[in-house]
């Protein structure tokens, strides 16, 4: 899919992603990268990016990202599985970006690796690893996909 395409997917419903103001602004084979805003969405009580907000953002990029390795995604999804998170910088503002990439695609789990950096510095501020199931739709929700 074309980063328009995966725009206007992404976009098809509301989602916690649109609420904090996350972006996909890169597709390719071998990765998917998006930024998020630093403000008061994304803020803990501190000031600083919230980790809940870092992992929300790494779990948005690792599901598409995987979703979009399907052959077929009338038939079947990804789901979360398990994922984790080392924070290793704070932010107060600006943006961060998010790069996913593949670590292994199997037929039903694939585990991808997300890297945030802070946008205008390039600091490192959390890694995170998203484990997906590969699952089957039901028939009548393949139908409607």
């Amino acid at each position: 899919m074309t980063l328009e395409e995966v725009k206007r997917w992404t976009a098809s419903r509301p989602t916690l992603a649109d609420a904090l103001g996350i972006e996909i602004t890169a597709v390719a084979d071998d990765y998917l990268e998006g930024r998020m805003p630093v403000d008061g969405r994304t803020h803990q009580p501190m000031g600083l990016l919230h980790g809940g907000a870092s992992v929300a953002l790494a779990e948005t990029l690792g599901s598409i990202a995987a979703a979009l390795r399907l052959p077929d995604r009338t038939t079947q999804a990804c789901v979360g599985l398990e994922i984790n998170a080392n924070h290793l910088k704070g932010v107060r503002d600006g943006w961060v970006r998010g790069r996913a990439t593949p670590v292994h695609v199997g037929r039903s789990t694939q585990v991808w690796e997300i890297r945030i950096t802070h946008e205008e510095t390039g600091a490192l501020v959390c890694i995170s690893r998203i484990t997906m199931a590969v699952i089957d739709l039901p028939a009548a929700q393949s139908t409607q996909a």
